[in-house]
């Protein structure tokens, strides 16, 4: 069937616009964006923490153009903002997750997989407040060489990783913590054999604990006396001679196996403090939103905030600009992609298959979805094409 003509020329109407294609499963009432919008501009901002509102504030609004867009069946026409796809936008990174998600696949072996997590004790959040880059540099370092090096003496093989760096908890407090996913063994020295942990007991915790201490303690003296990190070198040498003996390093059970290792990292390593989902109620002053309770059998409960507490709990969480919150390790990482190949063929598994590139976003959408996002809500069966694009209006 011919499409239908159109007036391109014709200016739309304001009420022609809708939301941009929603992501699956974000159909929230409540948005941050309007929290942010109401709030934000009382808080004293770091510019990437100003960049983070605009976006986030401007994201599928006039703010960042649009086009409009025809169904090529029916004729039935729409307008659709564009998305700003800043990374600590509830609204965006949905396609790019799960593509991310899917793109492990390659990586993964056939092996019980576990979760190391890395915390910090409160007596050194000052620090890394007051250079959030620098610390959380040596953050991923510590973690990194840890693991490495316990494994290297403990396990007498190399070892792989996935990092992924978390800075909230359920009730957005300021908690940087670094989530290791690691299959249960490692590479032989002499690359002949594959060493297998038990599938309950990867390493010595006590020894990752105080290794993981003795690490970070020992990087953020030094970048304190080099001036990385501003203050009182002194009086902040014997704050952090100070901390506890025994820092909260954890292993979680088990994951069940390559498949349940994909859907965690699907839902979880591109995750922001909050999601929309989970505000339940927002009057223009306060704001409620729900969280588990992880001291009490995850009981799912409900915190009440201000607007203005709020937006300064989540903006707290805004990364430097460029940095990577997920890093690949040893036999993970993109350098030792034969060695990863050698793993598969000692465990018995196949070569992995290269994943085939999708012609466009559509077709990648629709694949890992089950859904056309460019499907016409009128009559189901058309298209939605792009017939005029609508600019961003002029800086005032």
């Amino acid at each position: 069937m011919a499409s239908p003509a159109v007036d391109v020329a014709s200016t739309p109407e304001p009420g022609a616009f809708g939301r941009a294609h929603s992501p699956v499963g974000q159909t929230g009432r409540y948005d941050i964006a309007d929290i942010l919008r109401d709030h934000a501009a009382a808080l004293r901002l770091t510019p990437p923490q100003a960049r983070a509102v605009r976006d986030i504030v401007s994201c599928r609004t006039e703010q960042l153009g649009g086009h409009m867009e025809v169904c090529n069946h029916c004729g039935f026409t729409q307008g659709t903002f564009n998305s700003c796809r800043n990374r600590h936008c509830p609204k965006c990174q949905i396609l790019k997750q799960a593509l991310w998600a899917e793109a492990q696949e390659a990586l993964l072996l056939p092996s019980a997989y576990f979760q190391i997590v890395f915390t910090i004790p409160t007596e050194l959040h000052p620090f890394f407040r007051r250079n959030f880059e620098v610390c959380l540099t040596l953050l991923f370092e510590a973690v990194s060489e840890t693991m490495t090096e316990v494994a290297h003496n403990k396990l007498k093989a190399s070892i792989g990783f996935t990092a992924v760096l978390h800075t909230w908890t359920q009730t957005l407090a300021f908690h940087p913590h670094i989530h290791c996913v690691v299959p249960a063994g490692g590479l032989s020295f002499d690359k002949s054999r594959w060493v297998s942990t038990s599938r309950r007991y990867f390493l010595p915790v006590r020894k990752l604990r105080a290794q993981f201490r003795a690490k970070l303690l020992a990087k953020l003296e030094e970048a304190l006396t080099a001036g990385k990190i501003l203050g009182e070198i002194q009086s902040d040498l014997a704050q952090l001679r100070q901390t506890p003996k025994t820092w909260n390093v954890f292993a979680e059970p088990p994951l069940a196996g390559p498949s349940h290792v994909v859907r965690y990292l699907s839902r979880y390593v591109h995750r922001i403090a909050i999601a929309n989902s989970r505000i339940t109620d927002y009057d223009g002053s306060s704001v409620t939103f729900r969280y588990k309770d992880r001291e009490n059998g995850n009981v799912v409960r409900h915190r009440r905030l201000s607007g203005l507490t709020f937006a300064k709990l989540f903006l707290q969480h805004v990364l430097p600009p460029r940095f990577v919150r997920i890093r690949h390790y040893g036999l993970m990482s993109s350098r030792r992609r034969e060695d990863l190949a050698l793993c598969r063929a000692l465990l018995g598994a196949p070569p992995a298959k290269p994943r085939e590139k999708d012609a466009n976003w559509t077709v990648a959408y629709e694949r890992l979805f089950g859904v056309n996002p460019l499907r016409c809500p009128a009559c189901q069966i058309g298209t939605l094409v792009v017939y005029s694009r609508v600019p961003r209006p002029p800086r005032s």
